[in-house]
């Protein structure tokens, strides 16, 4: 009875929106997105005021150890050329995990009858599509100019002719197995509150978020990391040539 309970009352999806010549804008989502932009900005301007050659500081330090993990990986899969996609890798890992991070901050007026004032824009489908739309897009781009016109068309018929079609669907299905590796995983957490606050009795709810937030910090963390490793591996697969490119693949098995 609970269970069918739980269906008619939990709204999943559901936004605030505001309506702009014709398009439909969930304001939640725009101001969380906004709120991890100026997070991620600050951490940005702040460590570069503060940057040192002497000991560093904890921001300094935050920051090393990021770019540190993003250069060792795209080096490893693309060689020293690699080290032009590190910006890119560190922006979309910080960017990922501040936006998914935010949900972790208890923001509803009345939890389990109000939505979050600030949920984590990653568990809403339109952020991850336009990150992955982004990166698959540049993607195409550097595999032309890396490759040329005939080489850039040639790639899909590798190693046979006949797998044309499939290495075709294959790049068609890149950003949507992005798009929904983070969008599932973040809007299973969210889903896993709102069953918790429908279900538990008001005074075990917060005992639950407690349990159950820390798994959302740690499901936020991998999946910014995915992200940003295939996004770095993919770009390694478009910029190689193809004695290059099976161990890129090796790198990404």
């Amino acid at each position: 009875m609970k269970t069918l309970y739980a269906a008619k009352t939990i709204s999943v999806g559901v936004h605030p929106t505001v309506h702009v010549f014709g398009l439909t804008i969930d304001t939640d989502i725009v101001t969380s997105t906004l709120v991890a932009m100026a997070i991620f900005l600050y951490l940005g301007f702040r460590m570069r005021s503060k940057v040192t050659d002497g000991v560093p500081g904890k921001l300094q330090l935050f920051w090393e150890i990021i770019v540190e993990m993003v250069t060792d990986l795209a080096v490893s899969a693309m060689g020293p050329k690699g080290r032009r996609f590190v910006p890119l890798g560190v922006t979309l890992f910080l960017f990922i995990l501040i936006a998914n991070w935010i949900g972790f901050i208890p923001s509803a007026m009345h939890p389990g009858a109000s939505g979050e004032i600030l949920p984590a824009p990653t568990g809403d489908v339109n952020l991850p599509l336009a990150m992955a739309l982004l990166v698959i897009v540049w993607v195409h781009v550097e595999s032309f100019r890396a490759r040329g016109f005939k080489g850039y068309f040639k790639h899909y018929t590798q190693p046979y002719m006949a797998l044309a079609p499939i290495n075709m669907v294959e790049e068609i299905t890149k950003p949507i197995t992005l798009t929904f590796r983070l969008f599932g995983n973040l809007f299973s957490g969210g889903l896993m509150i709102a069953v918790m606050t429908t279900l538990l009795p008001i005074y075990v709810v917060p005992f639950g978020e407690i349990i159950w937030k820390p798994f959302d910090l740690g499901i936020g963390a991998i999946q910014a990391y995915i992200f940003m490793l295939l996004a770095v591996l993919y770009f390694g697969m478009a910029t190689s040539h193809e004695e290059e490119h099976n161990a890129v693949l090796e790198t990404s098995h």
